[in-house]
């Protein structure tokens, strides 16, 4: 039930000597104080010494720095009212303090647990939103204290503090002086402590509360963590510097020549000189400027080289400023040439439109949260390029200015958003957008948001925030932006399609409705700031997406949410998982649960099983046969828009019936960017394959290493057929008995049905008809316990559940199967035939089971629903299933892999001959769901250690799984119950689950959308038929 807020008491500070703008106390709930005494936000850079200091660019290794990072002492209270008033001071007693790491999380830290929410505020459940006031009770605050000494070479300069990321305030003091407060816990807090530092050590003091006014602008998708979150560090500069720099690198109307604007704030009246140096650190172009204040320069650059995400070409910048003849410090900036426009309905770069292939990232590490080391952030980029990813979505807030850095040295576009969103106060009336005490907050968090990341060339997009309804401070915002950087285009997706967004960026839009706009006459690009949630087992038809994109010119593509999981590692009872809403404590919303893990890749950062259909649905390479030739012709797409394929091969590999033959390799040079060309495939095709399928595989190669890349990676992929699988209809034993065997016999007690042989039996239950033995040379084939039984039924996925699919299918659990009859018939060649009927009572349809017993032990399947006409629930699958020993772990299967694969997600898996185990099969979703499906399978033996066991084959393609846990365990049932698939208990068998198919996965959403119609299973007719094999 919702209390009423506690009210605030302000606490007045005592003997305490402040500036002139000095904290009230009242700061943290009043949105038009975001920052007292806050330096004014400037573009990300350091300056350095020299130019060789400026050159290699490390700014930890200079002496005009001074880090921050390390061990704090600590104080931590729970509600904002207890906290310490006046820890500040240097008599301050802090000896019974602990310690906390700067960078690092309180939460992850001991200190409270961990929050995810969705939409609304940590203190949904409990207290009403009223903003600007935030709840007193639960609002945490951290208090820290450290003391430092200052070298003694900076005396006479200007020191200045820079807090990277606090959340989601902080007062700063230093020897027990108020220096100034800050809000917007996503960008850098910078303040001049010069006149508050004295020789020798100095104590500085910080505090931060978990919640204030501000946290009504940060309701972001992402666990709610407090602390500090990146570097902290002091520097010293001469008083007389270069206090910003800009530069905008325009290109002429042809996009040859370059024409970089500088812009430069200027504080004192020396001279800076810009030079700018190509990547081998040839000057290009140069020129001095005099006096003080802003100072511009416009240079020219003849056919410089561009920058864009396929060609990241990066010159530098030197600005040096010198005071006579001395030079007194030297700032980097990287610089690409580029140019962003919308053009003819498109986004363009340097003249060319471009496909986003993008996703979203929140900065989030499994064991340190927001902190995110610069290692990580390394990783991410080498994900994204292997993934074919060439573009990210700051989602929701600027990230750690490293991340930025990055993109322009490797390549990837980059929608710069700013720190807004306010989803939990909807989009209505009650919007902040629309609330004037707002508009500031929201006009500095997207002016700083410009200010800090204008340099980068990887930002080609602004964005004004997420999720935070409309109203005229957005219109503010966007005319604001616009203003100021009118060298890019400005999007936010709750201005739909009104003036103030200059990209149409809906999010989640459906197939239909990405069509109908994109047959429209709106003059803007659409591109889905989120799209495909890749919810647990998903991005199923994330294909059918991809088709549209490349067949409509002004749909260009859009932003995968998101890229990785966001759950936490939790150590606990000896046992370790990565944990969600809810693991934590009975106080904390639990409604969100594993909403927070949508990521392609898990928060170790291994590759979901559904990133490698975004990486070949992503490629931009194509290779495909030429209708109409024999094989041995093929053509070649160059989908990107800059670079040619001079540094690629193609590889192309001949297999007959799932086993290479022959393989071969051509160069490809000469593509251009978005041109066709055709080569010969170079490998030949065997001439006498009878009726073996007989396949290629083609992958586009690299011959040299590319930054991140090595030499032969494959950037693209595909497959085709020559010549299809012939599927057999009748039973073919592969060799013949030594001898005549007899023939089969059938017992019948009343209880149990038994056909029998020489070398085998079969036992069924006379009560439900269910086969429950299976013997062959007298070894039991079926675990014990184990049946074999028909299966409607899969564990739910996310986005099953989302659908609310674990109520509406319910009855596919158990369809209650009523035996109507069970019929033997002994067959004229020596073989046996049971039929058993049932009547599904559930669903009102007709089953029937058709089996047929062979004397060397095969057995033949045929199961058939009559539904026809009826009205029902559709199947999440049909098929059967059965227990076999746990020892039967190991796999060979012919079909595709060799990741799991479903109907609507079966691009990344070519078909093949793999060797694998079951356990290798269980996918840890973070949440356990359906997991293991293999498509289109033409066999597949399921053996032990020794070889013995079972094959199955198909009369038509089949989708199999084996697994050492059942469905039962992998399904929550009517609702989420917290599970974690590290902590389930693998069962005592191998689940084999032999289906004809099953329904697709989905991605559009997952809170009700459906896969595709041709990828659902309606109620009807459906019958096939399988044979397993005994393998001795």
């Amino acid at each position: 039930m919702n209390k009423l807020m506690k009210p605030w008491l302000p606490v007045l500070l005592l003997g305490c000597a402040v500036p002139t703008m000095a904290q009230t106390f009242q700061e943290w709930q009043d949105p038009g104080v975001n920052e007292v005494n806050r330096e004014p936000m400037h573009t990300a850079y350091f300056a350095y010494p020299d130019e060789a200091a400026a050159l290699e660019g490390v700014k930890e290794n200079q002496k005009n720095y001074l880090s921050l990072n390390g061990v704090w002492k600590f104080h931590w209270v729970k509600d904002a009212d207890e906290r310490p008033t006046d820890f500040f001071r240097k008599n301050f007693d802090d000896t019974a303090w602990t310690t906390m790491s700067v960078p690092g999380l309180w939460e992850l830290n001991g200190f409270g647990d961990p929050i995810y929410v969705n939409v609304g505020y940590p203190w949904r459940e409990h207290y009403r939103n009223n903003p600007p006031q935030v709840p007193t009770e639960e609002n945490h605050v951290g208090s820290y204290r450290r003391t430092i000494t200052v070298p003694a070479d900076w005396q006479g300069k200007q020191v200045f503090i820079h807090l990277g990321s606090v959340t989601s305030n902080v007062y700063l003091w230093v020897n027990g002086r108020f220096v100034g407060y800050s809000e917007d816990s996503k960008l850098e807090a910078e303040f001049d402590v010069t006149r508050y530092l004295k020789k020798g050590e100095n104590l500085i003091a910080f505090q931060v509360f978990r919640w204030c006014d501000g946290t009504y602008l940060e309701d972001q998708d992402f666990f709610r963590y407090s602390g500090v979150g990146r570097d902290c560090y002091l520097y010293a500069r001469e008083r007389k510097c270069i206090r910003d720099i800009r530069v905008t690198p325009d290109l002429d109307a042809d996009y040859r020549n370059g024409s970089p604007a500088v812009k430069l704030d200027v504080e004192g009246s020396g001279s800076v000189s810009l030079r700018l140096l190509d990547a081998a650190g040839r000057q290009v172009t140069a020129t001095t400027l005099k006096g003080s204040g802003e100072r511009t320069a416009s240079l020219t650059v003849d056919n410089p080289q561009k920058w864009t995400a396929e060609t990241p070409y990066l010159y530098t910048l030197l600005a040096e400023y010198a005071d006579g003849k001395r030079v007194s410090e030297v700032i980097p900036v990287k610089v690409g040439f580029r140019k962003v426009e919308i053009k003819g309905g498109q986004l363009c770069i340097n003249g060319r439109p471009v496909l986003i292939k993008g996703a979203n990232r929140h900065e989030m590490d499994p064991d340190n949260g927001y902190v995110v080391s610069r290692e990580r952030m390394l990783q991410d980029i080498r994900i994204m390029k292997e993934m074919n990813i060439n573009a990210v979505r700051t989602c929701h807030y600027p990230d750690d200015p490293y991340w930025y850095e990055l993109c322009d040295e490797y390549g990837i576009y980059m929608v710069a958003e700013a720190n807004v969103e306010s989803h939990g106060m909807g989009y209505d009336e009650q919007t902040l957008a629309k609330r004037e005490d707002y508009k500031l907050a929201h006009l500095q968090r997207d002016q700083r948001n410009v200010q800090r990341n204008f340099n980068h060339p990887s930002v080609i997009i602004w964005s004004m925030g997420n999720e935070a309804g409309f109203g005229p401070n957005f219109e503010a915002c966007y005319r604001w932006t616009k203003a100021e950087d009118p060298s890019r285009p400005v999007m936010y997706e709750r201005a739909g399609l009104n003036e103030y967004t200059d990209i149409f960026c809906p999010m989640y839009m459906g197939y239909e409705g990405c069509e109908r706009y994109a047959q429209g006459n709106d003059s803007r690009p659409l591109i889905q700031c989120e799209y495909a949630h890749a919810m647990g087992n998903s991005q199923g038809g994330f294909k059918e997406y991809w088709d549209l994109i490349r067949k409509y010119p002004k749909y260009q593509g859009g932003f995968i949410w998101d890229f990785v999981d966001q759950s936490v590692l939790v150590r606990r009872d000896g046992k370790t998982f990565y944990g969600y809403t809810g693991d934590w404590n009975n106080y904390d919303s639990k409604f969100d649960q594993n909403f927070c893990n949508n990521g392609l890749i898990a928060p170790d950062r291994t590759w979901n099983p559904h990133a490698y259909e975004v990486q070949r649905v992503y490629q931009s390479v194509w290779v495909t046969p030429v209708e109409g030739r024999t094989g041995q012709e093929v053509e070649v797409y160059n989908e990107y828009a800059f670079r040619n394929l001079d540094n690629y091969y193609l590889e192309a590999t001949v297999l007959v019936d799932g086993r290479p033959v022959a393989k071969g390799q051509t160069d490809l040079t000469g593509v251009a960017p978005g041109e066709r060309k055709r080569f010969q495939l170079p490998v030949v095709a065997p001439a006498q394959a009878g009726n073996a399928e007989v396949l290629v595989n083609v992958a586009v190669r690299l011959k040299e290493s590319e930054p991140l890349l090595d030499a032969g990676f494959a950037v693209a992929k595909n497959q085709w057929a020559l010549q299809d699988w012939q599927f057999d209809n009748a039973y073919a034993p592969e060799t013949a008995p030594a001898y005549p065997l007899e023939k089969l016999s059938v017992k019948d007690d009343g209880k149990v049905l038994q056909i029998a042989g020489e070398q085998c039996s079969w036992s069924f239950d006379r009560k439900d008809g269910f086969l429950t033995g299976y013997r062959v040379n007298g070894r039991e084939q079926l675990a014990e316990g184990g049946r074999l039984t028909p299966n409607f039924w899969r564990a739910p996925t996310d986005n099953d559940m989302g659908a609310n699919l674990q109520k509406k299918l319910a009855v596919w659990r158990n369809p209650g199967y009523r035996l109507l009859d069970m019929n033997v018939l002994p067959q004229p060649d020596g073989t046996v035939q049971l039929t058993t009927t049932y009547r599904l009572e559930q669903v009102d349809a007709r089953l029937t089971l058709t089996y047929t017993f062979y004397k060397d032990g095969v057995t033949k399947v045929h199961q058939a629903l009559e539904a026809a006409g009826k009205e029902g629930p559709m199947l999440p699958r049909f098929g059967m299933q059965m227990q076999v020993p746990a020892t039967m772990e190991y796999i060979t299967y012919y079909g595709r892999g060799p990741v799991e694969n479903y109907a609507d997600r079966k691009e990344a898996a070519d078909l093949g001959i793999y060797h694998q185990t079951v356990t290798e099969q269980f996918y840890p979703y973070i949440r356990p769901q359906e997991t293991g499906n293999k498509c289109d399978v033409r066999w597949w033996k399921l053996t032990e250690k020794g070889g013995r066991g079972l094959e199955l084959r198909g009369v038509a393609p089949l989708s199999v799984s084996a697994l050492h846990y059942s469905i039962a365990q992998l399904d929550d049932g009517d609702n989420k119950d917290n599970r974690h698939s590290e902590l389930i208990t693998p069962s005592p068998y191998t689940n084999w689950c032999i289906d004809k198919v099953q329904m697709g996965l989905g991605c559009v959403n997952t809170w009700g959308a459906l896969p595709l119609p041709k990828y659902l299973l309606p109620l009807g007719d459906y019958e096939y038929t399988f044979f397993i094999y005994p393998i001795c």
